[in-house]
């Protein structure tokens, strides 16, 4: 199998996002980076604080439309500097399989990722901020919004929610096969891919949830975007 990467619309929206090595395996598609961002769970969101001191963070987002949805604390440090107008840089990642070469120093993965740059605006509009919470928790678990308490004034007046607009943004792939060395073929010595995905385990209900109250059909067939469905 040869390695195939999607290189539709290879045009970046700025040089800030062009790729520099490995070219071919970049993507400025959006149709490539949304199904990145609508997979992903977790995001990493860096900024350099005003003293020069870089920060990088795990948060949960939520892409919805033409932006992306974070949240945190309104006392977090990062929320408030991004909030204030600190240049950001958001990246996600999607591991699908360890590539394994027969020299040490070709050994690779088969990846998904995807790196969003840009400044992030501060949701006030209590609509829109209740909207970017309900799309962060339906990007988590799909359906799972209906069941649950909305967030109270205080809950809402407690979270900081930030927009990331998608216009400076790349994905980048790779997938196929070890690429070693001519000479290196001849090696006695095994090479592929081990396949990663992730999957969910059997639900593990609260200790203090009623014994009557049954997993919902979207905790039983939990699964991610564009991922293999769980083996039974």
């Amino acid at each position: 199998m040869s390695e195939q990467v999607d290189t539709r619309a290879a045009i970046p929206r700025s040089d800030r996002v062009r790729l520099r090595r490995k070219r071919e395996r970049g993507s400025y598609d959006r149709s490539v980076i949304d199904a990145i961002l609508d997979e992903a769970l977790i995001a990493h969101l860096g900024i350099v604080a005003a003293d020069g001191q870089p920060f990088v963070i795990p948060t949960l987002h939520a892409r919805s439309g033409d932006v992306v949805y974070c949240h945190g604390s309104s006392a977090s440090r990062t929320m408030r500097a991004l909030a204030a107008g600190a240049p950001a840089c958001l990246t996600v990642s999607l591991i699908d399989g360890l590539v394994l070469a027969r020299a040490a120093m070709h050994h690779s993965a088969n990846y998904r990722s995807v790196m969003l740059i840009g400044k992030a605006g501060l949701v006030e509009d209590v609509d829109e901020k209740r909207a970017a919470l309900q799309a962060v928790v339906e990007h988590i678990v799909p359906g799972r919004w209906e069941d649950v308490r909305a967030p109270s004034d205080n809950e809402l007046k407690a979270t900081t929610v930030l927009a990331i607009p998608l216009e400076e943004a790349s994905a980048k792939v790779r997938s196929g096969e070890p690429l070693d060395d001519e000479e290196d073929y001849a090696l006695p010595t095994w090479a592929g891919v081990i396949p990663l995905t992730s999957e969910p385990h059997a639900p593990e209900p609260d200790p203090r949830l009623p014994v009557d109250i049954a997993p919902p059909a979207y905790v039983t067939g939990y699964r991610r975007p564009g991922s293999p469905r769980p083996r039974r």
